[in-house]
């Protein structure tokens, strides 16, 4: 990883903040996006500290024309780009009866247009330097679960396009990645959006049992690394996988019962 250029979106948190550091660590060059500009200034700071080369830039992922602002910015900061993480998200918890169409474009519009818009501006450079283009996708790309039928859909639709992508240009030396992870230690769900569209706060489920974010960054680098196709992470996340392909109608069961014991679960067993 010395030397190569990673473009990390939403790197300002989570999951995209510890992948940031540990590119860092490894020798790379980091560009990082977000809407908070403190948070990415933060994250700045940290990577000054450990002498990484490095580029905050405060945009909106889910705006076309920022996108290109990120490729034009990232070119003219370090001459090329090698890989593109495409990290940024937002969760949502309410039933499809009450959430509110704007809500549920806006889910669409962060986690699979902007994914959209980042590949489409960087895929002339990643083909050229025959790089990686990493998804950061869910469980939820595989098995839908109630409530987050926005944010389902939008990984459902992040996992066909890189499908489709990947066989576009697997002859040409560029590397398609999925990687989903299970129940991730973050503020995501904290920062869930409601039916209405304002954040949940509180998170639903103990964090404290969950991987942590920089577990979660290593296992994407080694799969990186190693050119994987695809990586779900957990016992979980994979038992899921696999019954959701074997017995899905028994997966429908398992799974409303299972988020129907939520605290403050938007629907009830009836």
């Amino acid at each position: 990883m010395k030397g190569k250029v990673v473009i990390i979106t939403g790197g300002s948190s989570g999951i995209g903040k510890a992948l940031a550091v540990e590119f860092g660590k490894l020798g790379a060059k980091v560009v990082i996006t977000g809407r908070n500009e403190a948070r990415l200034n933060e994250v700045g700071m940290e990577l000054d500290a450990l002498k990484v080369e490095n580029l905050c830039l405060r945009l909106d992922i889910a705006v076309e024309k920022d996108n290109e602002q990120l490729v034009k910015e990232t070119l003219k900061a370090f001459g090329s780009i090698d890989i593109l993480i495409n990290n940024a998200g937002i969760s949502m918890r309410a039933l499809l009866e009450e959430i509110q169409l704007d809500v549920f474009k806006k889910v669409m519009d962060i986690n699979f247009n902007g994914t959209l818009y980042a590949t489409k501006y960087c895929l002339p450079h990643i083909l050229e330097s025959k790089g990686s283009i990493v998804g950061i996708s869910s469980i939820n790309g595989y098995r839908g679960t109630p409530a987050r039928t926005a944010y389902t859909a939008s990984k459902y639709a992040m996992n066909g396009f890189f499908e489709a992508l990947r066989t576009e240009v697997m002859h040409r030396g560029v590397h398609v990645l999925v990687a989903c992870p299970g129940f991730t230690g973050t503020n995501i769900r904290n920062a869930a959006l409601t039916a209405d569209g304002t954040s949940q706060g509180a998170s639903p489920r103990d964090e404290g049992k969950m991987m942590t974010a920089e577990e979660v960054a290593l296992g994407i680098i080694k799969a990186i690394r190693k050119r994987k196709r695809d990586i779900v992470f957990t016992r979980q996340g994979k038992l899921a996988v696999f019954l959701n392909k074997w017995m899905p109608g028994r997966m429908d069961k398992i799974v409303f019962n299972v988020f129907a014991k939520e605290p403050d679960s938007p629907f009830s067993k009836s």
